[in-house]
């Protein structure tokens, strides 16, 4: 009898043990399989919608989110994007063109794939350009809050409610980039956040100089010339109007217009969470239109502008490395910090992350694609770069540790994996970084009167007097 029991016990944790990582239902139903055997993220339209979609995690390389066994996070750096928003202005004057041109053609009953357009209305109203969006399953207000809420069962260790410090954030002085930094930390400090956060306003402005968020570069004429010979055109794009005119005699759209109507699709599927525009374009369609997004980031900002990218980038970059060297323990353990998606690429490229051994060709797409924005940098994107203290293993000394998460996914470094969980050495991290880093003054040409170096995360407000707005948010529109 006791040689029965003893049998079962060791059976029954022999199962337990083989299903650890296993999702639940694998040990309830004797016929399912205990992982998923169908990845379906690439089939979604939101990984082809560019940085104007929803938000979407990275794709993951396996590395677990968790610290490693025998690590713990004593500092964390967040630089974040502003959360889902509704067009701008500038989006809007494209978007009221391309619907002019479309219902100037007087079609009276629309056949085919725009048979939908016999009772849609385009719902956007000028009153809410570039704010966040704050319903539906996509709102931004409510993805930052979220995301505040994540961060305080992630790092809630660092913040000590019981402290008379308050802990500062810092957030570039744009409306909607405040909103989401608001809204972030009231996820974060929940009832505390009224007096337990400090909201610092960073101007934008060229007088910031390296002291900014969003450092400006003023010797940068290659960003305006090299966008503006970005193509906004794909072959398949001539498909699509093809298709739609074929179904609607008289109609007469031209590639250019299926662009902006795919423009428009990706915005009003993120204010109102579906958009009968999404279902008429073919997937093949939303891969090139991805595209397209993902050659504007990578020559504008990103490393196809390397020599201005590079040097924007080091300003957060550098003044990352000194404060991980510093430790908490002289600075504090939480930095959130809240920009653009146009001030986060450059920040990747100086750190080394996401850069392509070749540039992104305009003539066809990579496959793989090297550089995808919708998984880099998409609204609400955020990239982590989190310090760790961890025990020593078999290969790896007891010692501090860096790790970078972009988008809740680690991206480990090809050339420094030697510490536990594939991350990288802080003495090495600095060394790779260091050698990556460029003068931003001298590069960029700064005025001498400006600020040369990002100094608002030692001098900063303690006040919580922008925590909340208390006047009505000024029209966002360009007037």
């Amino acid at each position: 009898m006791r040689i029965s029991s003893a049998l079962g016990a060791f059976i029954v944790a022999s199962t337990v043990s083989c299903l650890t990582n296993a999702p639940d239902h694998a040990s309830r139903y004797i016929f399912a399989a205990p992982y998923d055997q169908s990845f379906l993220d690439g089939y979604s339209v939101i990984k082809h919608v560019g940085s104007i979609g929803p938000y979407s995690n990275h794709v993951s390389y396996g590395v677990g989110r968790d610290p490693p066994d025998g690590c713990v996070v004593d500092q964390v750096i967040m630089l974040r994007r502003h959360g889902e928003r509704y067009p701008q202005s500038s989006d809007m004057e494209a978007i009221h063109a391309v619907l002019r041109k479309l219902y100037s053609f007087n079609i009276t009953a629309w056949e085919g794939d725009l048979r939908f357009l016999n009772h849609w209305q385009w719902l956007a109203r000028d009153s809410i350009f570039a704010l966040e969006t704050a319903s539906g399953p996509y709102s931004g207000l409510l993805t930052a809050y979220k995301h505040g809420t994540e961060y305080r069962a992630r790092y809630g260790h660092l913040f000590n409610p019981n402290s008379e410090r308050k802990v500062p954030m810092w957030t570039a002085q744009y409306e909607r980039v405040i909103q989401t930094a608001r809204k972030f930390g009231e996820g974060f400090f929940g009832w505390n956040y009224t007096t337990s956060a400090a909201l610092n306003l960073i101007p934008e402005g060229h007088p910031q100089g390296a002291n900014s968020l969003t450092p400006k570069c003023p010797a940068d004429k290659h960003y305006t010339k090299q966008c503006q010979t970005i193509p906004e055109y794909r072959p398949e794009f001539d498909v699509a109007a093809a298709r739609f005119n074929g179904q609607n005699p008289g109609l007469k759209l031209n590639a250019s217009d299926i662009y902006q109507l795919m423009y428009l699709s990706v915005y009003e599927l993120t204010s109102q969470g579906y958009s009968d525009w999404t279902n008429v374009f073919t997937l093949d369609e939303w891969v090139n239109f991805g595209y397209t997004e993902d050659l504007s980031f990578y020559y504008c900002v990103g490393p196809g502008n390397k020599k201005y990218s590079s040097a924007r980038g080091s300003v957060f970059a550098n003044a990352s490395v000194t404060l991980l060297n510093e430790g908490p323990e002289k600075n504090g353990a939480l930095f959130f910090n809240f920009a653009h998606d146009s001030n986060i690429t450059p920040v990747l490229f100086a750190l080394g992350i996401h850069v392509p051994d070749q540039d992104l060709p305009i003539s066809h797409i990579p496959f793989p694609n090297p550089y995808k924005i919708s998984d880099i940098m998409p609204m609400s994107g955020s990239i982590v770069l989190e310090r760790l203290q961890c025990n020593a293993t078999t290969y790896s000394p007891k010692g501090t540790y860096v790790r970078v998460v972009l988008n809740e996914a680690v991206i480990p470094y090809n050339s420094c994996q030697d510490g536990p969980g594939f991350s990288c050495s802080l003495g090495n991290f600095t060394e790779q970084v260091g050698n990556r880093l460029t003068d931003y003054v001298k590069d960029c040409k700064v005025d001498p009167s400006a600020p040369q170096h990002l100094s608002f995360w030692w001098e900063y407000d303690t006040s919580n007097a922008n925590n909340f707005r208390t006047t009505e948010i000024p029209y966002q529109g360009i007037l």
